[in-house]
């Protein structure tokens, strides 16, 4: 680990970036073209101490997972982000979609949507990346570890996660993450770890096993969900769908589907930058 270049590095990276790249208003207060410490912290969801620590030589070596979330807080390009896993003394993950990063085009799309909400997935659907809006909307999804980091798994396993939609849409949201599972599974044939992880689903969840056996198959690419956010209530959203060209990570884009709906959104925006602004982290409880 090279910890002053690694050091010299972050700061640099952090000081090329305008808060307005990442959806941060820069206000009339602000000393440096560049991102604050304490919102790289926010960005990367780890504490200021570390990245204090990391910028100044004095930290232990970050984990993959904490140089990963770096690499999405500080927009680095994936010739970058290989450079800061070199530093820190790891060798670059040889795929995206497998190491559970999020490609850099896509997390610049994220924040040139601003206030829609938007996340990256790979086509398991563990969640990669998401811009300020989705993590007001839903919560923070992508620090889970083993089969919970998808999606499907969570939904089968864990009752708190449909709880969060509207409960007359829980079949019709539960067969499409069963179908388009399928048609993951069916690309990514003699994976297996993807035939492990179906086998855990089946006997975790009869429900799962069950929709499975009904071999029912679709790509999710145009969707409208029911949403209830514990702030400002209910939230009818139209979710589409963009695909990378080998289908290993997608672009999820949700959109208010009516008045009420984007009233409440704004109202969402609204409470997570007095929250930002006063301190907090904006972020909901998972």
């Amino acid at each position: 680990m090279e910890r002053d270049q690694l050091a010299d590095f972050l700061r640099r990276r952090r000081g090329a970036i305008r808060p307005a790249e990442v959806g941060i208003a820069e206000g009339p207060r602000r000393r440096t073209a560049g991102l604050r410490r304490e919102e790289v912290a926010m960005l990367a969801g780890m504490s200021v101490d570390y990245v204090v620590r990391l910028e100044q030589g004095r930290s232990s070596q970050p984990s993959p997972q904490l140089l990963g979330a770096l690499a999405r807080a500080l927009r680095l390009t994936d010739d970058e982000r290989d450079h800061l896993f070199h530093l820190a003394g790891h060798q670059p993950p040889p795929g995206e979609s497998v190491a559970g990063l999020a490609r850099a085009g896509l997390v610049r799309m994220l924040d040139l949507l601003g206030d829609t909400p938007a996340k990256v997935v790979s086509n398991l659907g563990e969640v990669l990346a998401q811009n300020r809006m989705s993590l007001l909307l839903a919560g923070d999804h992508t620090g889970f570890s083993g089969d919970r980091r998808y999606l499907v798994y969570r939904w089968f396993t864990d009752p708190a996660v449909r709880a969060a939609g509207a409960p007359e849409e829980g079949e019709h949201q539960a067969r499409q993450l069963v179908a388009d599972l399928r048609a993951a599974v069916g690309r990514r044939s003699g994976d297996h770890a993807v035939a492990r992880l179906v086998g855990r689903l089946r006997a975790a969840s009869p429900d799962f096993d069950r929709l499975w056996s009904e071999h029912e198959v679709a790509v999710r690419r145009a969707d409208r969900k029911t949403l209830l956010n514990p702030r400002v209530g209910r939230l009818v959203m139209d979710c589409e769908t963009l695909v990378t060209p080998d289908h290993g990570q997608l672009l999820l884009v949700l959109t208010p589907a009516d008045a009420e709906t984007r009233e409440r959104l704004d109202l969402l925006r609204v409470l997570g930058v007095e929250e930002f602004t006063t301190g907090g982290s904006g972020t909901p409880e998972r």
